[in-house]
């Protein structure tokens, strides 16, 4: 009955499509080159022969399914379909994916774009990662005979309480997966009590992602200009957490000679008004977007552009990680470490509990509780090179213990997704 009920008010909820569009480019959200795709429309075609399709929502997830999704491709000679829901996400594929694989906007979760989207792509498989359960999509590639995975399938406390409320409808949706690969046993528990009939543990896919890259030309001009100076980096930061990085940076200035801080927000659309605020406090700025180069005047490099964080890690001393103080959550600690860099963060890395536990568990992070004893460790990292590359050596080796196994555990897991049926 929800089911129905949920295509029912989708299909009456599909003419106000165009004006969600709308909306969403306003507030810098979708591609307005791009907006059809969101409809099930596009102007690309399907390559001849197997179509692999792979669906992840924003950048953490598409970046950690890309070495399984080139493994895949490579053995079964398939072409690859790649959506995102977010336009950060695409431009960190653009410059990620191997020639020839095709990116698109995934299509409102309504009955006419869904249609429209898998008649013109008609994919072979699919892969959708994480916790991306959009019922009308999942439910016409059933119907379709399109086996699909859940690969690294993660369920927040509070999404698996949402789930359990429906016990038939999470049913029927996990029930539709042919596989579902997950991080850990408590998350294969819970996919299990939800309705999913094949499970398998094969560690966390994004342990498998590797550093990520940065432009090495880039790379070797911006650390020439910060050449001598010490440098902390407040990454993937969210609204707040610019000012306290602004403070932070105004307390540090007066004891460390040369402090540059590096805050690079998660979202790039805010950067006028996050460069609005550091000017407010009376710091000078030097903006990635606008071609400039951090000198010996600049207090803040605002890194306001996207798929560089491979750049941005590489000139940071220290790094924090953002949406861990002020918000609940966390991103992806395992970037920064495996470039080797020491990691700080709040009490709010629900969103990666594992990794952020054992990575202070091995010495190569920090958890802290408040503004005041991050300023203290970040103090301290700046002023001691010798913890900053020990801290950073622990944190490698770390994750890259953890990349070892996962990707061949993943692999062997999906190959029924492939076996044709007599």
């Amino acid at each position: 009955m929800i089911q129905g009920l949920y295509r029912q008010a989708t299909a009456l909820l599909e003419p106000l499509a165009p004006l969600l569009i709308e909306r969403r480019l306003r507030r810098g959200k979708e591609d307005p080159l791009r907006r059809e795709e969101r409809l099930g429309r596009s102007t690309a075609s399907r390559p001849d022969g197997p179509l692999l399709w792979i669906h992840a929502a924003s950048v953490g997830e598409s970046l950690s399914v890309l070495p399984l999704a080139e493994r895949l491709a490579g053995a079964h000679d398939a072409g690859v379909l790649f959506t995102t829901m977010t336009t950060s996400a695409a431009a960190a594929l653009e410059s990620r994916q191997p020639p020839g694989w095709i990116h698109q906007y995934i299509p409102f979760d309504t009955p006419g774009a869904v249609a429209r989207f898998l008649d013109r792509w008609q994919p072979d498989a699919a892969l959708w990662v994480e916790s991306e359960l959009w019922p009308n999509l999942l439910i016409e590639a059933q119907y379709r005979h399109i086996p699909t995975a859940l690969v690294n399938g993660h369920l927040s406390d509070r999404s698996f309480a949402r789930w359990n409320r429906l016990p038939a409808f999470s049913r029927r949706l996990l029930g539709s997966f042919t596989t579902v690969l997950v991080p850990s046993e408590g998350q294969g528990r819970r996919f299990t009590a939800l309705g999913a009939t094949r499970v398998v543990v094969t560690g966390d896919l994004k342990a498998t992602a590797g550093p990520p890259p940065a432009d090495p030309e880039a790379l070797a001009r911006l650390k020439g200009a910060v050449a001598g100076r010490r440098v902390w980096l407040a990454a993937s930061t969210h609204e707040g957490e610019e000012r306290l990085a602004c403070d932070i940076h105004l307390d540090l200035a007066t004891t460390i000679d040369g402090l540059l801080t590096v805050i690079v927000p998660r979202h790039p659309a805010r950067a006028d008004s996050i460069a609005e605020e550091a000017t407010a406090h009376g710091l000078t700025i030097a903006r990635r977007s606008q071609a400039d180069m951090p000198d010996s005047a600049t207090d803040v490099f605002l890194g306001d552009s996207i798929g560089e964080m491979g750049l941005y890690l590489g000139l940071g001393d220290a790094v924090f990680i953002g949406k861990s103080m002020l918000h609940h959550g966390g991103h992806n600690p395992r970037e920064a470490a495996w470039l080797g860099k020491p990691t700080v963060y709040g009490p709010h890395m629900q969103n990666f509990t594992d990794i952020a536990r054992r990575l202070v568990a091995a010495g190569g992070a920090i958890e802290v509780s408040d503004a005041t004893s991050l300023r203290r460790h970040i103090a301290g990292l700046l002023g001691d090179e010798q913890a900053c590359r020990t801290m950073g050596e622990r944190a490698r080796t770390l994750v890259e213990g953890d990349a070892a196994g996962v990707l061949d555990r993943a692999f062997a897991a999906l190959q029924p997704l492939f076996e044709k049926e007599p």
